[in-house]
């Protein structure tokens, strides 16, 4: 009976085999893409950082420009820190806009930022470019969502962009290529833990 079972398996297991060659045969073009990260659950940066790892092990360059954050000293601008030839890696948000409590200044440094994607999407030099909270920015207008979108559907053909951040646009969803929803389940925070090294930040 076990050895029937197995050999049903076997057997299952091959014509899965073939099916996915077949698919896989079919897929043959490569680009630049559009990958959004969005959603209320945890992961959306953590997800990004972990393509620009992958970036590293090919030996590509990455640009990474942070919205928002920059207050607070994280363990992934440690860790990228150590790769200045694959990783320029810039923090460049003062905090949450219930933290600075001042839009205008907050506009001003969604600008500043913004710009540094701008130019790290215009030079050939970087592989991929990761846009972390930029969905924060669009969502309280401190950018002009057409802007955006035009910047990111004009860039080279194998540009690869990450923008990361709650309450993605429905215009910047259409125009990606890949879009991932995180989803909350459950969460520490609601039952009094703190944000915690290496696991928030």
């Amino acid at each position: 009976m076990i050895e029937r079972t197995g050999d049903r398996h076997t057997e299952k297991m091959k014509k899965k085999q073939a099916a996915h060659e077949k698919i896989m045969a079919s897929k043959t073009a490569e680009k630049g893409l559009l990958i959004v990260h969005t959603g209320k659950g945890k992961g959306k940066t953590t997800a990004a950082l972990g393509m620009v790892l992958r970036m590293i092990g090919h030996g590509k360059k990455v640009g990474v420009v942070q919205f928002v954050k920059g207050a607070m000293t994280t363990g992934e601008k440690a860790v990228f820190d150590a790769f200045p030839d694959n990783v320029e890696f810039k923090p460049m948000g003062e905090g949450f806009t219930w933290d600075t409590q001042d839009r205008a200044r907050d506009i001003a440094v969604a600008r500043e930022a913004w710009e540094e994607v701008k130019r790290m999407i215009a030079d050939p030099a970087y592989d991929m470019v990761l846009a972390d909270e930029l969905n924060i920015v669009l969502r309280y207008d401190y950018l002009p969502l057409d802007e955006v979108l035009a910047v990111l559907t004009d860039r080279a053909p194998m540009k690869h962009v990450v923008v990361t951040g709650r309450n993605a646009a429905e215009p910047l969803i259409e125009a990606a290529d890949l879009v991932t929803e995180m989803t909350m389940l459950k969460h520490p925070f609601r039952s009094g833990v703190k944000a915690q090294p290496g696991i928030e930040f």
